[in-house]
Order: C-alpha cells, then sequence, then structure tokens
C-alpha cells in the first residue's frame, strides 16, 4: 500500500489532488499538511512512500524544506508543484535534492506518472528540461526522448504510426479533433521531429510499432 503525503495551503487543490491520485493508486493512504511545518510534523509521525509538495507556501517554501525532509528520511521522494515556468525552478528543485518538478497545469495529465516514476527512484521531468539539465544534475541520458511521453500520448502516437488520420484517432480514443492535434503537437515537439513522416521513423528506429 502507498502512503502519499500532499502538501498545500489550498484545500481545493489538495482536493483535487487526492481525487487525481485515488484514481490511480485505488489502494493508498493519502494524508494532507496545508504548510511545510505541519509536513515536517507529519514526516516525524508516520511514514510516507511519496511527498508532493507546493513550491509557494506560507511560511517556508517546498524547496526550502527539502534538506529538512532528507534529514528526517534520506530516501523519501519529494515531488515539488507550482504554477510557475519549469525553466525557472527545475534546476534549483533538482539540485535541492527532489525527485522531480511538475508544473501545475501539467498535474491532471501527468501527476500518476510522475509518482510512479519517483516511486521507482528516478527523476521526474519533461523531455524538454532534461536536455536542458543534462549538464548540472545527475538524469539518465540513455533513456529514449519518448519515455517521456504521457500514456495519452503514447496512445495517440501508435495510432498515427498505424497511418490513422486525426478524425479517426479521435473517434478511437473518445476525443476532439483539435484534441488530438494538440497531443500530436505535443508529442512532435518532445521527440523534437517535426513530421509523421519522421515520427513513424523514430518509432521503426526505437522498436515502437510492434507496439503499436
Amino acid at each position: 500500500m502507498i502512503k502519499i503525503l500532499i502538501v498545500d495551503d489550498h484545500a481545493i487543490v489538495r482536493r483535487g489532488l487526492m481525487e487525481i491520485l485515488k484514481e490511480g493508486f485505488p489502494i493508498s493512504i493519502i494524508e494532507e499538511a496545508v504548510d511545510a511545518e505541519s509536513m515536517i510534523k507529519e514526516l516525524l509521525k508516520k511514514d510516507f512512500d511519496v511527498i508532493i509538495s507546493d513550491l509557494s507556501m506560507p511560511g517556508r517554501s517546498g524547496l526550502d524544506t527539502i534538506p529538512q525532509i532528507k534529514k528526517i528520511n534520506p530516501n523519501i521522494p519529494v515531488l515539488i508543484m507550482s504554477i510557475h515556468s519549469e525553466d525557472q525552478y527545475a534546476i534549483r528543485v533538482l539540485k535541492a535534492g527532489a525527485a522531480g518538478f511538475l508544473n501545475k497545469n501539467l498535474v491532471p495529465e501527468e501527476l500518476v506518472i510522475a509518482v510512479k516514476r519517483v516511486l521507482q527512484g528516478k527523476k521526474y521531468i519533461t523531455a524538454n528540461i532534461a536536455e536542458k539539465l543534462a549538464d548540472h544534475v545527475d538524469i539518465d541520458k540513455s533513456e529514449p526522448l519518448h519515455y517521456y511521453l504521457s500514456d495519452r500520448e503514447m496512445n495517440v502516437l501508435k495510432f498515427i504510426v498505424k497511418g490513422l488520420p486525426i478524425t479517426d484517432i479521435a473517434q478511437n480514443l473518445f476525443l476532439s479533433v483539435t484534441t488530438v492535434s494538440t497531443y500530436r503537437s505535443r508529442i512532435l515537439s518532445k521527440l523534437k521531429l517535426k513530421t509523421n513522416a519522421e515520427l513513424i521513423i523514430y518509432a521503426i528506429e526505437h522498436n515502437l510499432v510492434n507496439q503499436a
């Protein structure tokens, strides 16, 4: 059973995070803290498998508390969230000892993926930031770019590789054409490609065709 501690000073945010996590981890215990001080108190009383903390909170920030968290439990992964750009904070957060940085705008799609990744002892960052941080932090450079695709993006990729037009992909995934187009743009951006033809070549080179 996974034990998760959510730290955010907004009750509505905590509630939303809890709903997403409960769906992704049905067998889990999820507890809440409203700021850094209450988080530390909870951490001293109980064992958690992962901490999900907001960056900006009243009093000490999530970033400032990472060293203290690591003193209490060096092995617990800390996932920092923020509304601020990852370009501004990702390096600082990872250098401080966090296991990952997640922009709050991506929470609905990426939170469960991020938590699963840090629970495996790996870093969670976007492909864009991985490239920028390669010279600054300990990141596995051997991982292919498609590793950073979300489950939904990977599903769209597989349909593109099969040669389906966007309208058919939308019908298969019960999404709008606009949404599928957005996913396609994200996939190409993350894989640093420009066309569907390049995407198909990438899929063949990385043995994704047989998985499609």
